[in-house]
Order: structure tokens, then C-alpha cells, then sequence
């Protein structure tokens, strides 16, 4: 049974090098890619990619579109449709391009992997994200044990990450060098830190309790005081496994390396959310906890673009975009009492609007013309 092609993955390497060096996509963007690549393959009985027809396109689109999630049991959801689709155009538009190529096929071929735009408006459409509330994040810490070093450390995890907003890929790549309790900020250099876009920033304590940054403090006084460790070693690290007395693997403590990857946190996450009786947030929700505590607080534009800006954006449309929305009940709440209040008692609603229209301004201002919107 034929498993590859070996004239495709030639050409792929090609194009997983393209899109890292000039398309500065991150690895999981690219794994995403190759995911796409080989299930069209699989289904294409891993035929060379010269041989590609728009009448394959079309095959495939409905093939996928007949296909089922292992884990649901449902069908495809049109935003994995969208992506998938949306990420195989884009490879047969590069490779129509290539020597050996683009005599097979033209660029107009690609165009047969589009679904239609009442698919992509189902695909792309913003919908509300779930989060934790301040207070919810709070009665899970409140349920966290702290008698082994590991829970210590996995209550230590969930406190860091309310205080910070920080990503779980930043987390895990994160050394004790670079939070300063001294200045209640976070250095996140992007030399040795795993931020977005390769980002350096720095990250302020958000006021979310001092009961929470106490937590995140003796975390830090019982690595450097009582375990002895340097500037270089993890601030969350991996949980050292050891084959115990029954021969089977189990935890032994702390072990002196960083995680790997992220998933190590969102499994904290989920047993802590799980054991405190509330419904599983991943850590990156977080933010939008953040995001919306911001909204509340911040009283003037400069504020809340501080508080965007230690949230890592460098431009406070992203904040409102990606984490300003407001949730439907809250925001029923607020259309109802838009009627009891008089248009000189809402502050700094002039001042609010100049701001955006200003940010408006600037965004397309650095907005190529041909990437605006019509």
C-alpha cells in the first residue's frame, strides 16, 4: 500500500521551508499545513502532485465534505473545511508556480478548492469565547492543594497565568530570569521566551488580588531559596517520571528541564477547573478574563491602551477584535440601563470615540491598499 510520494515530498519540503522563511509562518501553522497536504494525499491515493486537475479539487471538497470527526462523531464543521481547503489553494497557487510544474496547471486551478461564500461566512463568523470569570478563577485556586511540590507547582501555574495573561507556550518556555518580583513584571524576550511573532515584550502584575501574586512569590522564594536553582532553570518545570515499586511509571517530584510543549499545562488546567466543579477553561482564556476586567476598569483611552499593550498588542483593535467582546448577557444588561442614564453622565465617552477613530486611522494608514477591505 503506496503511504508517499516521494517527488511530493520533495516539492513540500520546498514549500514547508517557504512558508517558514518567507511567509514567517510558526511551526504549528506549518504542521497545520502538512496535516492538509497529507489528507488530500491519502484520498488522492498519493498521486504526483503534476498530475493535479481542478476536477481533483472539486472531488476532494466533496469528500471532505462527507466526512466525520473521529472524536464527535459528526461531520466536519466548516471551519475545519475552510482551513483545510483554504490551505491546500494556497499550496497549488505557489506550486503552479515551480519548474516542473507549471506547464501541468494553471494558477486559476487552485481557485477549485474555494467553498462557497455562505460556507465561509459560517467559517469565519466571530463567535462569543468562553472564560472564566475573576471570581471563578479565584474558587479554583482556593480548591488547589499545596502539599507536594508538584501541586504546589500547578497551583503556582494557574496564578502566574491570571497575573500575566501570558500564553501557555510562553509559559512553559519561561526561565525564573525573567520575572522580576521586584518591579511585578514579566520579561518576555522573545530570544528565549516562545511568544507570538517572536514578540519582546514586557508584561506588568495585572491588579487581579494580592493573594494571587503571593501565591506566584512563594512559588518563586521556595525555587531559589529552598531548591537552589539559577536564573536559568524553568520557572514551571517538567514533572519528573520514574518507573516506581509496582513497575509502573509515576511522578517523583520536579525535574530540572522545561516542558516541551504546552500540553502538559492545559492538562493542569482541565484537572483543576474539573476539581473545583466548573466547566474545563484552557489557559488562554485567560486573557479574555483580562481583556474584559480591562474594559471595566480602565476609565481613559490611555488606560486601556496600557492595558492592551501588557496584554502584548501592539494595537488596541486587536484587544477589542480578539478579547473585547461582549458577552450577550452582559450586554443585554447593558442596553437596559442605556435608558436610565443621561448622555452627561457617561465619562469620557468623547475622549473613548477619538481614541478609536484614531487607532481606526493608524491601522490603515499601516494597511497595504491592496489588502483593505472594499
Amino acid at each position: 500500500m503506496t503511504t508517499h510520494n516521494p517527488s511530493n515530498e520533495r516539492i513540500k519540503r520546498q514549500y514547508f521551508t517557504y512558508l517558514k522563511e518567507a511567509g514567517r509562518s510558526s511551526e504549528p501553522t506549518v504542521d497545520a499545513v502538512a496535516a492538509a497536504l497529507h489528507r488530500f494525499e491519502v484520498y488522492n491515493k498519493f498521486r504526483d502532485f503534476r498530475s493535479f486537475h481542478y476536477q481533483q479539487a472539486i472531488a476532494f471538497k466533496n469528500h471532505l465534505a462527507e466526512q466525520r470527526a473521529q472524536r464527535s462523531g459528526e461531520t466536519l464543521s466548516k471551519a475545519t473545511l475552510h482551513s483545510t481547503l483554504a490551505a491546500l489553494k494556497k499550496f497549488f497557487f505557489w506550486l503552479a508556480g515551480q519548474p516542473g510544474y507549471k506547464s501541468r496547471f494553471t494558477y486559476s486551478d487552485a481557485e477549485y478548492f474555494n467553498i462557497s461564500a455562505r460556507d465561509v461566512c459560517i467559517a469565519t463568523a466571530t463567535r462569543e469565547q468562553k472564560h472564566p470569570t475573576l471570581e471563578q478563577v479565584k474558587h479554583v485556586l482556593s480548591t488547589m492543594p499545596a502539599n507536594t511540590e508538584i501541586e504546589r507547582r500547578d497551583r503556582a501555574l494557574v496564578a502566574f497565568t491570571l497575573l500575566t495573561g501570558a500564553r501557555d507556550r510562553a509559559i512553559a518556555s519561561m526561565s525564573l530570569k525573567h520575572v522580576d518580583l521586584t518591579e511585578d513584571c514579566v520579561y518576555q524576550d522573545a530570544r528565549e521566551v516562545s511568544t507570538k511573532f517572536r514578540k519582546t515584550f514586557t508584561t506588568h502584575f495585572f491588579r487581579v488580588g494580592e493573594e494571587i501574586r503571593a501565591i506566584v512569590a512563594e512559588w518563586l522564594d521556595y525555587l531559589h531559596n529552598e531548591k537552589l536553582w539559577g536564573n536559568d532553570d524553568p520557572l514551571f518545570p517538567a514533572t519528573r517520571v520514574t518507573v516506581g515499586s509496582s513497575r509502573h511509571f509515576e511522578a517523583a517530584g520536579l525535574d530540572r528541564k522545561h516542558w516541551r510543549s504546552a500540553t502538559p499545562i492545559r492538562d493542569i488546567f482541565r484537572k483543576a477547573f474539573e476539581r473545583a466543579g466548573l466547566p474545563y477553561f484552557i489557559p488562554h482564556s485567560f486573557r479574555s478574563t483580562l481583556a474584559q476586567l480591562g474594559e471595566k476598569r480602565c476609565q481613559t483611552p490611555e488606560e486601556f491602551k496600557a492595558w492592551s499593550q501588557n496584554l502584548g498588542h501592539e494595537n488596541v483593535l486587536t484587544t477589542f477584535n480578539s478579547y473585547g467582546t461582549v458577552g450577550s448577557r452582559r450586554q443585554a444588561e447593558i442596553i437596559r440601563a442605556l435608558d436610565k442614564q443621561s448622555p452627561t453622565t457617561l465619562p469620557n465617552v468623547t475622549a473613548l470615540a477619538k481614541a478609536v477613530a484614531r487607532e481606526l486611522r493608524q491601522s490603515n494608514a499601516e494597511t497595504p491598499v491592496t489588502q483593505r477591505g472594499a
